[in-house]
């Protein structure tokens, strides 16, 4: 018997490969789904730790002073004259967070303050009871400025450490 094999067939057709675009497509998704899990994870952790458990601020039991240097000169009218008003401020605080704040918001906590300052009547701030109320006025002021920053009013007093009025 002869061998009968079967005469072996070639063929230049090229070899049908699969195609690997589903198989990347895949990879991308799954990628993209990873990235945007991670993300929502991470903001949905930041908020909660912002808004459903605050976060417990760090007071230094010690009184933490910033003073405002130079001291606010501003004039102001007295009916027909004129009239200077100069006074030192000092800060004060137990949150050294809120120090520093201020201190990076100086020309904001100035501007504000030689506003209130410039606008004052001689007759009301010439007695304690006027003064007073001004340093609350003042330290008011100041508070919004910090809150605004920080979040919280985080300055516990104002101090006038010098009055001069001429």
């Amino acid at each position: 018997m002869v061998d009968e094999e079967q005469p072996e067939v070639v063929s230049d057709a090229p070899v049908e490969r699969r195609s690997r675009m589903p198989l990347v497509i895949g990879v991308v998704v799954v990628l993209v789904a990873l990235g945007a899990g991670g993300y929502l994870w991470q903001s949905r952790r930041a908020a909660h730790a912002t808004t459903g458990k605050v976060a417990a601020v760090e007071l230094s039991k010690a009184e933490l002073y910033l003073p405002l240097e130079p001291a606010f000169v501003v004039n102001f009218r007295d009916n027909d004259s004129l009239r200077y008003l100069q006074v030192g401020v000092t800060l004060m605080s137990h949150d050294p967070e809120a120090i520093n704040v201020a201190k990076a918001a100086d020309p904001v906590l100035r501007d504000g303050l030689v506003a209130l300052f410039s606008n004052q009547n001689f007759s009301i701030i010439s007695d304690v009871a006027g003064r007073q109320k001004l340093q609350e006025q003042a330290l008011v002021t100041v508070r919004k400025v910090v809150q605004a920053r920080l979040g919280r009013p985080g300055i516990d007093a104002l101090y006038f450490t010098s009055f001069v009025m001429q």
